[in-house]
């Protein structure tokens, strides 16, 4: 198997707020290569990553780099000059789907719904905000991952503070209505959407703690729907992916409303290959163990550059 895919470049680290999320992913990534006697290597990405990756003489790139610089299209575009076939979505899937707002756009204007949002680049537009979308309200960073600036806010007065604290991780910010029911998750790989999870935290949102560091978080598989709605879900949440550019690999959250109808909230191009990732463990319910699920998606490297 180590010839079929030649010298690999595990892409980790980078200069983004997930830094520390991306060092496990790409370590997990990097184990589970090796273990298949795969000629593979971990790099720490900084600004002489190409100087190492030509130098290097690597065949093809597994990106798990998350946020900037990974996730944003700018390495992808990077290694296509560099002609380095990668895993994942390609340079405008990537743009895009980092782009929480855009993406939101893009599935208004073709028929899926996403909860009611508006841009604020003003606090005194946030109180505004309270009484036409109602309370509790969702306050986000435009182009970050991993929940980070993410705030559930319950009254006017905890606005001015979330809105701040979103906007100290620079771009858009932007109010999003609370939805109530279930919170979703979709892993795309190749053609096929894996088995859909169920997500409850006791937390007052699935953030950053719940996501990464917090034992109280449940995952619920199979996720309660009946077997036609959920395959019903999966087929929207594969057409969001599209709609916005997407291939290879990624992953793709909703909400659903009362009317169980998915409301989609954001793609992720380069999810979590953590012990709490979502992607394993939508894999494993499956039948595809992590180093299985690891190869596959290698294998979309096979047609992104």
């Amino acid at each position: 198997m180590s010839g079929r895919f030649g010298k690999v470049a595990v892409l980790m680290g980078g200069p983004s707020a997930e830094r520390a999320i991306s060092l496990k992913s790409g370590a997990a990534v990097l184990a589970a290569l090796q273990r298949q006697d795969i000629d593979a290597h971990g790099i720490d990405v900084d600004a002489g990553v190409l100087e190492r990756l030509r130098d290097g003489r690597f065949d093809r790139a597994f990106i798990a780099l998350h946020g900037r610089w990974g996730e944003d299209g700018t390495i992808q575009g990077a290694l296509e000059i560099l002609g380095l076939p990668y895993t994942g979505s390609g340079v405008l899937g990537s743009a895009l789907g980092m782009d929480k707002l855009r993406c939101k756009r893009l599935w208004t204007q073709a028929g899926l719904a996403t909860p009611e949002f508006a841009v604020v680049a003003d606090e005194r537009a946030l109180a505004p905000l309270a009484d036409q979308f109602g309370l509790p309200l969702i306050v986000k960073p435009n182009a970050q991952g991993s929940s980070l600036g993410v705030s559930k806010v319950r009254g006017k007065d905890g606005l001015t503070a979330a809105w701040r604290e979103a906007m100290s991780y620079g771009g858009e910010v932007f109010v999003e209505r609370c939805m109530p029911g279930w919170e979703l998750t979709a892993a795309i790989l190749g053609a096929g959407v894996l088995p859909l999870i169920r997500l409850e935290t006791p937390r007052a949102f699935y953030d950053y703690a719940a996501k990464y560091e917090a034992d109280s978080t449940r995952y619920l598989l199979p996720c309660g729907l009946s077997a036609e709605r959920e395959e019903e879900c999966r087929q929207l949440s594969r057409r969001a992916f599209e709609l916005v550019g997407c291939s290879g690999w990624g992953r793709v959250d909703f909400m659903l409303d009362e009317n169980d109808i998915p409301n989609f909230l954001e793609v992720n191009t380069i999810p979590g290959m953590t012990d709490h990732s979502l992607v394993p463990m939508a894999a494993r319910h499956a039948g595809i163990e992590f180093d299985e699920l690891v190869i596959r998606i290698l294998e979309t490297s096979d047609g992104s550059a």
